[in-house]
């Protein structure tokens, strides 16, 4: 294959599967741009599905949530996992990509081959998710990746939908103007598997927790059984990200022992094959109203 020439699907998959990080990326951008191949690509991947524990980071803007992966992702790899990390931002209304990119996240990371780094556009999604989020998660499964960490875009009540995109989903908030408030009126008191109030140095924060947990007290106990957890931590100085790392592994066992795992998964599923066939139809309806 000539140098300028570009890789086949069949050579980017094959690259994947190697762990090759130009052929991730390069997958990543026909999948999650939809450009000539995804198709071809998104059904390759599709049968890794369920590979790696997936874990969604949700809450308010200026809650810590990029500082506290930066901790998650170091301990990650302490214990020997290796990570991949899907940011989603503001679409750019100049380029339609991410407004943010990848530069701005986890650049202590970066030369980590253990470490994989993607920002994505919303593009328009409610919820603060890319249509194409799950065919991302397909490819970083397929590279080899253990744990794929989500961070959503930060818009309040419609972030919900993480829910139906991970395994495991954290909710992060802050201990002033009111975050715990808002995580309550936003419905993640309802998909919240674990919380995390970060910046645990305020002297707010105990008063945050106690709130979070008298409200989680009031709410029936998760399918499978599972009742959330509240840990505070600080994405400054680390403190209380050991223990947080610990209830995210908790859960992602309880979900394995109690049968609970399968049905998100069935849920994920379902929600991604929501996504394909209404990207189908709405692609049709354009083109219809184009060619006029």
């Amino acid at each position: 294959m000539a140098p300028s020439a570009k890789p086949s699907v069949s050579d980017l998959v094959a690259g994947v599967r190697r762990g090759d990080r130009a052929a991730v990326a390069r997958a990543l951008t026909l999948v999650t741009e939809e450009r000539p191949g995804h198709s071809e690509l998104s059904r390759a991947f599709f049968s890794d599905q369920g590979k790696a524990h997936t874990v969604g980071l949700c809450g308010s803007p200026g809650s810590g949530k990029s500082s506290l992966i930066n901790r998650l992702v170091a301990a990650a790899r302490a214990e020997g996992r290796t990570v991949a990390v899907l940011a989603v931002d503001p679409t750019s209304a100049f380029t339609g990509g991410a407004f943010l990119g990848d530069r701005l996240r986890i650049q202590e990371h970066a030369l980590d081959p253990g470490v994989f780094m993607r920002s994505l556009a919303t593009r328009g999604m409610m919820g603060g998710l890319n249509a194409t989020i799950f065919a991302a998660i397909h490819v970083l499964e397929a590279a080899g990746f253990g744990r794929i960490i989500v961070e959503t875009v930060g818009t309040g009540q419609d972030e919900v939908d993480v829910a139906e995109v991970v395994d495991t989903v954290v909710c992060v908030s802050a201990p002033y103007q009111g975050d715990e408030f808002q995580a309550m009126k936003a419905g993640m008191m309802e998909i919240g598997d674990v919380f995390a109030v970060n910046k645990a140095d305020l002297p707010e924060v105990e008063r945050a927790v106690a709130m979070l947990k008298d409200a989680l007290s009031l709410n029936p106990l998760r399918d499978g059984g599972w009742a959330p957890r509240v840990a505070s931590v600080s994405a400054l100085s680390g403190k209380g990200v050991a223990e947080l790392c610990a209830d995210v592994e908790a859960h992602r066992v309880h979900l394995a022992a109690s049968g609970e795992l399968a049905e998100r998964r069935r849920r994920q599923l379902r929600r991604e094959l929501a996504l394909v066939i209404s990207g189908l139809l709405t692609r049709d309806a354009m083109s219809r109203v184009t060619e006029g």
